[in-house]
Parts: structure tokens; sequence; C-alpha cells
């Protein structure tokens, strides 16, 4: 069964000027366990897609399941991640990795071991109890992802979750948090702008056209290499054909 199913999701927006078409029908499934990317040009409804996956926004037309149910509003077996990590200064990392329990009302024994786990296992547990001005911007993205894994989903959505970092700290952040949806046996679905980061993190990738966004080309990445990681992607010989084929299906349509 798929962990998602994307079934001819369409999605208009209504203004005093008449009907904007952002999504026309589109359908994908994605395996439990796989790390999905989403490509398009600016403006193309990918931010758009991502929040009717996460159940934020509702479709105009179609229906989205999770594990074989269909969603009908926020679904606690999803995790989202947003383009800034969102955390609050005036909150120690700790606090703010435990935020979302607080909200679900899950500050539990087990819940908070697991987060002292989580910590400890990618390197924060030290700074627990700093406030985020005092971590770098790598650091920061650990700190929220462990925040999103602490309500324990099954799903995480990543919508432009590295692009408000320098490009030498991206590279580096794409490593670890690929490295930590792998190790904790996630699904994950990431919308980005960026090519190489969509090639070197996905085991697949959907080329979205400009609006209405549809799909107009999915690409298996397949690399031959052992332990795989994001950073050792982009130096294997499969990169630039991946990037090519990319580039002029955008180029193309854009």
């Amino acid at each position: 069964m798929p962990a998602v199913t994307v079934e001819n999701i369409s999605k208009r927006y209504h203004t005093i000027d008449g009907e904007i078409p952002a999504l026309d029908n589109i359908s994908f499934e994605v395996s439990e366990g796989e790390f999905i990317g989403i490509v398009g040009p600016s403006g193309c409804g990918k931010s758009t897609l991502l929040s009717i996956i996460a159940g934020l926004l509702k479709p105009s037309s179609g229906q989205v399941s999770i594990f074989g149910e269909k969603l009908t509003g926020v679904n606690p077996r999803i995790g989202y991640m947003l383009q800034r990590d969102s955390l609050f200064e005036w909150r120690t990392i700790y606090k703010n990795v435990i935020l979302g329990l607080e909200i679900q009302n899950q500050v539990t024994p087990d819940r908070l071991e697991h987060v002292e786990h989580l910590l400890e296992k990618y390197g924060l547990i030290n700074f627990r109890n700093h406030h985020p001005s005092q971590l770098s911007g790598g650091m920061r993205q650990r700190a929220a992802l462990i925040r999103t894994l602490a309500v324990n989903p099954d799903i995480l959505l990543l919508d432009e979750a590295f692009s408000a970092l320098d490009y030498q700290t991206r590279l580096a952040v794409n490593d670890d948090i690929y490295k930590i949806i792998k190790k904790e046996g996630k699904t994950a679905i990431m919308v980005t702008h960026d090519i190489s980061e969509a090639i070197c993190m996905s085991e697949r990738l959907y080329v979205m056209s400009k609006r209405p966004g549809t799909i107009k080309m999915s690409v298996e990445i397949k690399f031959n290499q052992e332990n795989r990681t994001p950073l050792s992607s982009r130096e294997a010989p499969e990169f630039r054909q991946y990037f090519n084929k990319v580039w002029k299906e955008l180029d193309v349509h854009v």
C-alpha cells in the first residue's frame, strides 16, 4: 500500500477577477520510505500541492490518501518543514523541539525520552539549553527537523526547507537531513526550485509545468553508489545526465 496517493488533484482559486487555475489533474504515488522530489518554475503550484497533501488546503477536485485512508484534514502521520526553521527565540532548543508535543498534548515520558534520544543521536544534546540565535543555520535546521520528528510522523513534507541557508551550509544540511530521514525510515516529499538539490536527494523526481501546474515528467534517480549521500551524488557521473534532462524539460516549458 502506498504511503501517499495523489489522485487527479486540481486547485482553482476564486478572485474578484475570476477563477485562477493553480493545479490541473495531478496524480502520483509515494511508496513507504521513498524520498520524492518536486521541481517546477516559480508560481507553478508546488507549495499549493504540498499544502493539499498536508491537509492544510482543500483541493477543488481529486483526493489524497494516506496509507489508504482518505485525507480529510490535518493528519498526525504527516510532519511539515517550512522554508524557515520557525524556531522561537524566547524558547531554548529543547523547549522548541517539544513544542509540537505540547500543542498535541503528547508530553509523555516516552515521547520526552524519544526527544532526548534524537538530540543525542544528531549532535544537539549539548545545545539543548541554548537559544536559536546561538546556533548555526545548519544546527537550527537539524533542531527544526527533530521538532518535526518528535511527534513521530510517518511522512515528512519539506517545502523549500533549505532555501534560507547559504550555499555551503545548504550542502552540509542536505547531507545531514537526508541521513536523518533515511535512518528514521521516514517517507519524504520535498519541493524545491533547486534542480541539483532535488536530484541529489530524491529517488524519484517530478517536474511540473508552469501554472496551472501539471506533472510533465517523472524521473527515476539512481546512482551506482553503495552508500549514497547527497554530496556524493553530486560527484556521480549520472548526475550531469539527470541535470541536463530536467533542465531541458523546465527550459522548454517555463
